[in-house]
C-alpha cells in the first residue's frame, strides 16, 4: 500500500527540476499543481521566478498543464497571464483529470511527470495512474482547511516510510 505514496523523485522546490535531465528520460509533459508546489496557495498570480520556470520548460519543448483541486477562478486567474492550460476542480487522487490532461497534452503516461506537493493527492494519484511522480517542498508552511488534515496523515506515512527505510531524505 504504501508504494503510492513514494515518489519517484523528492526535490526541494520546482527549479532544482531541470528540462535537460527530463528530455532526456524522455518526457514531454509535465503536469503540476498549482498551490504550494509553483506559488503559496494564497498567492493569486506566478512570480517572475515562475513565469521563467514556465518558459524554460515550453522553451525545451516540454508542455506543462496544471492539475489543480481548487477552483475555476483561483486556477483561470492564475494560468491565462501564462498562457498555460490547467484542469480545475480535478479531484485529485481520482484518475478522471489525470486522463483528461494527457489527452489535452496529446502524450502518454510513460512521456508525463507528476510534480506536486502532497502526498495524499499529487504522488497517489499519479502513482496510481502510472505516473513518474516528484515531490516538492510545499513553498508556504501555512495551508487551507483540507490540506491541514491531509497534511497531518501525510506526516504519519512519511514517519512510517521513514521507519521502513523507503526514503531518505530529511524533511
Amino acid at each position: 500500500m504504501y508504494k503510492y505514496f513514494l515518489p519517484d523523485e523528492y526535490v526541494k522546490d520546482i527549479f532544482q527540476i531541470s528540462p535537460d535531465k527530463l528530455v532526456e528520460k524522455g518526457i514531454k509533459g509535465i503536469i503540476t499543481d498549482l498551490d504550494n508546489t509553483l506559488v503559496e496557495w494564497d498567492r493569486p498570480e506566478a512570480t517572475p521566478e515562475i513565469t521563467e520556470w514556465m518558459k524554460m520548460m515550453q522553451d525545451a519543448g516540454l508542455q506543462v498543464t496544471i492539475l489543480s483541486n481548487n477552483n475555476h477562478a483561483r486556477v483561470q486567474t492564475f494560468c491565462d497571464p501564462l498562457g498555460t492550460p490547467f484542469i480545475c476542480d480535478a479531484r485529485k487522487p481520482l484518475a478522471k483529470n489525470f486522463k483528461k490532461a494527457l489527452t489535452m497534452m496529446g502524450l502518454k503516461k510513460e512521456e508525463v511527470v507528476m510534480v506536486g506537493d502532497q502526498l495524499m493527492t499529487d504522488v497517489l494519484g499519479g502513482k496510481r495512474f502510472g505516473l513518474h511522480t516528484i515531490l516538492v517542498v510545499p513553498v508556504a508552511s501555512s495551508d487551507g482547511f483540507v490540506t491541514k488534515f491531509n497534511r497531518m496523515i501525510e506526516r504519519r506515512i512519511m514517519a512510517r516510510l521513514k521507519r521502513l527505510g523507503k526514503i531518505e531524505w530529511e524533511e
